[in-house]
C-alpha cells in the first residue's frame, strides 16, 4: 500500500498568512489536499504540520487523516519529509511507498494521485513525479527503497534532488496545472483571477 504524506508544516512567510487556510472554491487549500488524498487509492494519510499545528488541527480533520507534528519545521522541507517517512514506517510497516503532496497546489486531484500510483505499478520505477513547465516535481511517489535517501535530506531541500540523482529510475505523469502553487499574495490573486469568467 502506498502511504500519502501531505507536507503542510511551513509558516508561509512570503505569503504573510497560513497558506493552508487560504480559501479556494469554498474550501481551504488544506481541505482540498485532504479531499484529493482521501479519494485516492493511497493509505494511510499523514498530515505533517508545524508552524500552525494547533490552529489547523482545530479546524477538524477527517478521522482517516493522522496529524504528525514536526517540531523541527523551522529547518525547512527536509525535516517534514523525514518526520513523514519515519511516521509512515511506524504506523504502516508494510507500506510499499510514500506519495508526497504539498498543500499549496490547488489543482491536485485524486485522479492525479492515482495516476502516479498506477504509473509506478506499470513501469516498476522507484520514483514517479509530476511533470510541468519543463520540470519534475510534486506530487511525487517514492518506492520504499528510497526511504533511506529521504531520511538523509537536510535543510530547505525537498526531495527534488533525488529525481536528478536517479533519472533512470524516474518516471513521470503529465500534470500542467502542477505549476500553479501559492507562495505569495500575488500567486493567490492570480489563482482567484483564474476563476473569474472572462
Amino acid at each position: 500500500m502506498t502511504g500519502i504524506i501531505i507536507l503542510a508544516a511551513g509558516a508561509s512567510t512570503r505569503l504573510g498568512q497560513a497558506k493552508q487556510q487560504l480559501l479556494f472554491r469554498g474550501q481551504t487549500l488544506l481541505q482540498l489536499s485532504v479531499q484529493a488524498a482521501m479519494g485516492s487509492g493511497g493509505a494511510p494519510i499523514l498530515l505533517v504540520l508545524g508552524a500552525n499545528t494547533e490552529t489547523i488541527a482545530l479546524q477538524g480533520l477527517p478521522p482517516e487523516v493522522q496529524v504528525v507534528h514536526n517540531p523541527q519545521w523551522v529547518e525547512g522541507m527536509a525535516s517534514s519529509i523525514r518526520v513523514g517517512v519515519e511516521e509512515l514506517v511506524k504506523v504502516s510497516p508494510k507500506a510499499t511507498g510514500a506519495l508526497f503532496m504539498l498543500c499549496d497546489q490547488p489543482f491536485v486531484t485524486s485522479s492525479v494521485l492515482n495516476q502516479l500510483i498506477q504509473e509506478k505499478e506499470k513501469t516498476k520505477k522507484g520514483i514517479v513525479a509530476c511533470s510541468y513547465q519543463d520540470t519534475l516535481g510534486a506530487p511525487v511517489l517514492f518506492d520504499k527503497s528510497f526511504f533511506p535517501y529521504l531520511l538523509l535530506l537536510q535543510g530547505q531541500e525537498g526531495a527534488k534532488k533525488l529525481l536528478a540523482h536517479f533519472p533512470s529510475d524516474t518516471a513521470s505523469v503529465p500534470f500542467p496545472k502542477g505549476a500553479i502553487d501559492i507562495d505569495t499574495p500575488a500567486d493567490y490573486v492570480a489563482l482567484q483571477n483564474l476563476e473569474q469568467p472572462s
